[in-house]
Parts: structure tokens; sequence; C-alpha cells
């Protein structure tokens, strides 16, 4: 997905077309059992299957369904593997395909599928709805079903005196414009539940480290946060000053940045109730280990990943846009963790 995320923005439709298929081409070269099922998974988010006999060579069946001659399919291939090739390197965040063993015995095996499609049809649901009350709810329930899942499963199933975490990461992409303001969003979620985001604005992703289920909700509540934050700014509309010069671009930078700073108030406060909780739920012993396991594992992935790591700062100058982020931060409902000793 990394890889089809980069041609599609760099390069044209064709030129990403020839590259799922090629992407297509190669896994078809794995055994399923050892391609990990994240890898699957994008492979069928991108319909990257083998539509050529197995008989036949990639580039010369795309050639004769698209009716190009060899130069064209070979100026296409050279377009992609020179982009792929200036790429800076990545940090390995899932074991490349044909290296999966399949999952070990103490493996997190991650959020249940039908718990994460119920959760992801209730956000649906309180994106779309014009009425807040309504959305409150079906957040609500969400927010409930996510939060038991993540630290009460940690707490609750961790082996006495041994909180064993396991860690990974996530690539969250992002669209232009105002980048660096969405990628703050992307940070406030992840600090809330215990991971960690480092943001290259080249290419344009967030890389979020953590443990396994709280990645996964922190991937939910971002998407659903990001879809907020976008209907509110531009129902917020455009902006100009009194010369008629137009301020849209710096009131919407100021609504974003402000909207991530308010959303991560919220949620800090929502965490600490929720810890107060639990903790009076199961005790200090139960919960405590299993925080600090978490914390001490997630920054040493960060500091294997990324050993050199510098702050990033986005100015805004635009205070109509700063209240009106903030505003719009105080209607979503982002208590996702208030349901934890219930």
């Amino acid at each position: 997905m990394d890889v089809w995320q980069v041609v599609r923005r760099r390069l044209d439709g064709k030129a990403t077309d020839f590259l799922v298929g090629a992407i297509a081409e190669e896994a078809a070269h794995y055994a399923e059992p050892t391609v990990h099922p994240r890898w699957r998974a994008q492979l069928a988010e991108l319909d990257a299957t083998r539509w050529w006999p197995a008989t036949q060579c990639f580039t010369e069946a795309y050639a004769a369904r698209k009716n190009l001659n060899d130069v064209d399919v070979l100026e296409l291939a050279a377009q992609v593997l020179h982009l792929l090739r200036i790429l800076p390197p990545q940090p390995t965040l899932l074991p490349p395909p044909g290296s999966h063993t399949g999952a070990p015995a103490r493996e997190d095996p991650g959020v249940d599928p039908k718990l994460l499609a119920k959760i992801r049809g209730l956000l649906a649901k309180a994106e779309s709805t014009q009425f807040d009350e309504e959305a409150d709810a079906f957040f609500a329930k969400a927010q409930e079903l996510m939060s038991k899942y993540s630290l009460e499963r940690g707490a609750l199933e961790a082996p006495a005196g041994d909180p064993a975490v396991r860690t990974g990461g996530r690539r969250l992409w992002l669209e232009n414009p105002y980048l660096g303001a969405k990628s703050m969003l992307v940070g406030t979620v992840a600090k809330a539940n215990r991971c960690r985001a480092v943001l290259q604005e080249d290419p344009g992703f967030v890389t979020v480290l953590g443990e396994e289920t709280d990645l996964e909700l922190v991937e939910v509540l971002t998407t659903s946060l990001l879809v907020q934050a976008g209907k509110a700014m531009l129902a917020a509309g455009r902006r100009v000053d009194h010369t008629g010069t137009s301020r849209t671009r710096s009131f919407r930078q100021a609504f974003l940045v402000s909207y991530a700073g308010r959303i991560g108030e919220r949620l800090n406060e929502a965490s600490q109730r929720a810890e107060a909780e639990v903790t009076e739920a199961i005790g200090e012993t139960r919960l405590l280990p299993v925080l600090a396991a978490k914390e001490h594992a997630v920054q040493q992935l960060l500091d294997r990943h990324y050993p050199k790591l510098a702050t990033r700062r986005v100015s805004i100058s635009n205070a109509a846009g700063w209240h009106a982020g903030r505003a719009a931060a105080d209607l979503a409902v982002l208590d996702a963790r208030r349901a934890l000793g219930n």
C-alpha cells in the first residue's frame, strides 16, 4: 500500500495501474501462509490479483490488454522503478512476504474483526447523521466498545509478573493541503492511546508506533476524526479580510491546529478518568505494570526506528480559525475511555 500511495501521488494513472499488476505478479510467488494477514488485506484492497495466465509474462499480458507496444511498457516500468529507487529507506513494520511464519503462541491476534466492523459501522453512522444527539449516541457506543477492548484486555490477559507487549506500526497517509496540521491530530490521538507518531512530510504519511491493539484503535479513531474535522472546516466556509483578500488558507490552517489541540485536551481528560476507574475496579497492582510495560516497549521501538527526531512546529496567524477549530472540537464526542470501568 505504501508503494501504491507513492506512485499514485507522483506519477500518472497509467503508471499506478501498471504498478498494481506488478504487485500482483510479485505476490503470486509467495505461499499464502508465508504472507502476513495485513499484506494480504492490502492486496485485496488494491485488487492486486493475477488476471493473466501463470504461464504468461506480466508485461506481455499488460501490453496486450492495454494495446501498448514494448516501448510503452518499458517506459512505464522505467518510471516506476526510477521513483522507487530514489525513495529513502523506511523502517520495516511487517515481515516481508515469504518470511511470515504465523502467530507465535503469545502473539496478540489483534482486534476481533467482528468487533472492529461494528465499531467502524457506528463511527460511519455518527459521521453521516445531521443530528448531534444521534451522533453522540453512536460515538459513545463505539468508544465504549473500543475502550473496553483496549486497556481492559491488556490488564486482564497479561501474564502475572510478565506484562509482555507486542508492538508494531502503521503508516497513515494524509492528503494535502494542511498536512502538518492534520498530522498533529494523528499525533494527538496516538499520544492519548500510548502510541507515538512520526511525520514524514515527504512523501506524506505519519508512522504510528505502539501496542498492536492500541494501533488499531488509533487508526479507527483518527480516520473518523479526520472526516469530522474536514466536514467542520468546510462548513465554516471561506474567509476574506476587509480588503477582500482571501484568508481561507490561514483560517483553515489555524482551524485544524486548534482542533487537534482541543481534541488532545479532551482525550487526555477522558484517559485520566478511565484509568482511575479501571484502577478502582482491578487495582493498581494489575493495571500499572501493564501501562508501564507498554510505555517502555513503545519507547524502545521508537528509539530503534527513529533514533534522531526533531520536533515540528506548525504556525498559525488567524484567530478566527483558531476559535472556530476549538469550538468544532468541543462538538466531537471523544471520551474514548470513559466506559472502561463499567
